[in-house]
């Protein structure tokens, strides 16, 4: 029998006691701003899936609470909810399966206590699957509550083989007439949308008439649009949301906020349809303020994967279908920083989605969160004035992500690295003195380990002497309490992307590395979102270079600390994290002990045939993306020179390789090629390979990667 050794069962005794502490995943607040609903997901390790819930808290005027529900109630099985303006009902998009093939989709409508209306959409058939992702899905009221907009795929026309036989068909009688079914096109190739995206293709509105319970696809939108992020206007005559062009090609879409796409309107008959937004640019998440303004973030297309925003606004009412409608720019692309009205740095707009409810009473200012530097962080926008204030929670250092604003009420999730999630709320002040904003806390801040208390969490500015455009960057330096006389281990860990950032906000993987006693440097290189879109630029042609010297910079710092072992160095890196691993491994491949990657970003010159968002390959190399013409050799050629590929042999650090054999965004043969050449190379090396996606976030993954990940650094650990 096997029998595991002591430190691989501290491993896992360490994730089940992470497992157990619930994350936030959304709230909401009632038109009072009274009732507040948060919802939660916890890891259950024994079914195999997170359990998703939701528990109520009662506040009273001074936004303390005074009650909440005995219990948490299990939604998982609801893939989306809407409350009706006036609180009268609640819908919701519920999916059942009955084993591993027959999936059902309802559509509930609840009146309080009572189920007032459920429809089986799987077997109306009008349409495919409900979309519920982050980036298609919507489920929408209209203003007198009598309707329902949601998105859908598109319902795939009937195909049979050239030779097929059947029955012979008779014909109908009553007048139907008969259904088309189309020959020989059973295998023709459909795109979808990529990563975490399959089975997406083409989309659709969907309109239902609750008095009726009758359904209508709405048509009007060419055939190359793919609309999602729909809602109604406030007049109920039709509805806005995002339509990405879907030629010459889908390009995959999820962390990609570069897509080529317009904020569209569209009249409930189909017959009027507007571009709102202009030409050359991509755009997401429209929302209406209860005066009737139109806002949405925007950017230009193409470029790097993700950068910075604007916000932008149609100011008053629903578009005017007659006359050009003008578009004002309330926030601005940041370049480096600007100051907010209390005295605070300000580098731009990053977030992905704007909350579903943002604005103050008077749909005057618009409430939000972004990443800046090393945390999420709350502001107000005045949407006449532009002027921005923060009104992030400042007790003490961590993220304040905004989840729900309603009658002047705001509720978001705090943490930090120390600190699980938590809800919080703030009554927000009149305008011009938002900055005095009062936060208190709505949940009870769940348990952490106690040897949290005693960690460090360290924000590290960072800076070359160089005369690069841009030089500065940051990093987050998360340690637990040195045992007198010991030295910590420490793993270096930068983040994929290249364009995101990380934040000192909980995260169950660095809390487990915390737990078994390695320091960790969080490295927001250059590139990284959230310090100015001209640092965001700053990596395109410099991709093995800058990420690469930031952080070494970073390691040669925290060098220099007492408490940071020589002999125990590592490297972490997941996509774009593990391609700048593989380069640091093998430039200065004496100084770490191991490594681990998890579906790391190889080689650019392979990786843009094959991945979903093949565009970043050639971007980051430093050229214009563009499959017409022929194939560029010195492209290519510029895309491997930068890629860890073409530095292996340096490479003498034992790597274990973490990879998703339905990854689409780095397809995983990239890092089997990268082991076959360090195991020729001697160097010892082990390869998972998991029946998951790029993130290898489904539950039994999560375990085993965490679990073996953690192992083989101490496995490695020079005692």
């Amino acid at each position: 029998m096997f029998k595991m050794s002591s430190q691989l069962e501290n491993i896992i005794a360490a994730y089940q006691t992470l497992t157990k502490i619930p994350s936030v995943s959304a709230g909401r607040l009632n038109n009072a701003g009274r009732q507040v609903t948060a919802k939660w997901s916890v890891r259950n390790l024994d079914k195999g899936k997170s359990t998703k819930y939701v528990s109520a808290y009662t506040l009273d005027d001074n936004l303390n609470v005074v009650a909440e529900s005995d219990f948490g109630t299990d939604v998982s099985n609801e893939l989306l909810s809407a409350i009706s303006p006036r609180e009268t009902f609640k819908a919701l998009i519920r999916e059942e399966k009955n084993g591993k093939e027959l999936k059902k989709q309802y559509l509930e409508v609840w009146n309080k206590n009572t189920l007032a209306h459920c429809v089986d959409l799987t077997a109306l058939d009008i349409h495919g699957d409900v979309y519920a992702d982050s980036e298609f899905s919507s489920l929408d009221w209209s203003h007198d509550e009598t309707s329902l907009v949601y998105v859908a795929e598109r319902k795939l026309e009937k195909s049979e083989p050239y030779i097929k036989r059947k029955v012979e068909e008779k014909p109908k009688i009553d007048g139907s007439g008969e259904i088309m079914i189309k020959k020989g096109e059973e295998y023709v190739y459909k795109q979808d949308w990529g990563e975490q995206l399959g089975g997406k293709h083409l989309s659709v509105i969907v309109v239902c008439k609750l008095p009726e319970e009758t359904f209508t696809v709405l048509e009007g939108l060419p055939e190359s649009w793919c609309p999602g992020q729909v809602r109604f206007n406030p007049e109920g005559t039709g509805v806005v949301g995002v339509a990405w062009a879907t030629e010459p090609r889908r390009l995959g879409l999820i962390f990609c906020t570069n897509r080529p796409s317009y904020i569209f309107s569209l009249s409930l008959d189909g017959t009027i349809i507007k571009k709102l937004s202009g030409k050359g640019l991509a755009v997401r998440s429209p929302r209406y303020s209860p005066r009737g303004d139109l806002l949405w973030l925007q950017r230009t297309r193409d470029g790097p994967h993700h950068a910075c925003h604007q916000l932008a606004v149609i100011k008053k009412g629903a578009p005017n279908y007659k006359k050009k409608t003008e578009v004002t720019i309330i926030t601005d692309i940041v370049q480096t920083s600007t100051g907010t009205e209390n005295g605070h740095e300000f580098h731009g707009l990053y977030c992905q989605a704007l909350p579903s409810k943002c604005f103050s009473a008077d749909g005057r200012r618009v409430v939000l969160s972004t990443s800046q530097k090393n945390e999420v962080r709350a502001y107000v926008i005045d949407i006449d004035t532009g002027k921005i204030v923060d009104i992030s929670n400042k007790r003490a250092p961590g993220s304040t992500s905004v989840l729900d604003t309603r009658a002047d009420v705001i509720i978001a999730c705090y943490s930090n690295m120390t600190t699980p999630g938590q809800v919080i709320v703030a009554r927000l002040p009149p305008a011009g003195s938002e900055g005095d904003i009062k936060w208190l806390s709505v949940s009870s801040p769940n348990a952490a380990p106690a040897s949290f208390a005693s960690s460090t969490v360290q924000y590290m500015e960072l800076q070359h002497d160089t005369q690069d455009t841009v030089k500065s960057f940051n990093a987050i330096y998360f340690a637990p309490k040195a045992d007198d006389g010991k030295k910590l281990p420490l793993i270096v860990w930068p983040h994929g992307g290249p364009h995101s950032n990380f934040v000192n906000g909980f995260s169950l993987e660095a809390a487990l590395f915390n737990m078994l006693g390695f320091a960790s440097a969080s490295i927001n290189f250059r590139g990284s979102t959230g310090q100015g879109d001209a640092s965001v630029h700053s990596l395109i042609s410099h991709v093995g270079n800058y990420d690469v010297k930031d952080c070494y910079l970073t390691l040669t710092t925290l060098l220099e600390r007492d408490e940071i072992s020589k002999d125990n160095v590592f490297l972490l890196g997941k996509s774009f994290g593990g391609f700048t691993v593989g380069h640091l491994a093998a430039e200065y491949s004496d100084m770490f002990k191991a490594m681990v990657m998890k579906n790391p970003l190889i080689d650019l010159a392979t990786k843009g045939h094959y991945a979903d968002n093949s565009d970043g390959c050639a971007v980051e190399a430093g050229y214009t993306f563009t499959e017409a013409g022929p194939i560029s050799e010195e492209q290519l050629l510029a895309m491997r020179r930068c890629s860890p590929l073409a530095h292996v042999h340096k490479v003498r650090a034992p790597t274990a390789l973490m990879l998703g054999a339905a990854d689409k965004r780095v397809p995983h043969f990239q890092g089997l090629e990268y082991a076959r050449r360090l195991k020729a190379n001697n160097v010892p090396t082990r390869i998972y390979m998991y029946d998951d996606n790029h993130s290898l976030s489904s539950a039994p993954v999560e375990m085993d990667n965490l679990i073996n990940s953690a192992h083989w650094f101490m496995e490695h650990l020079n005692l």
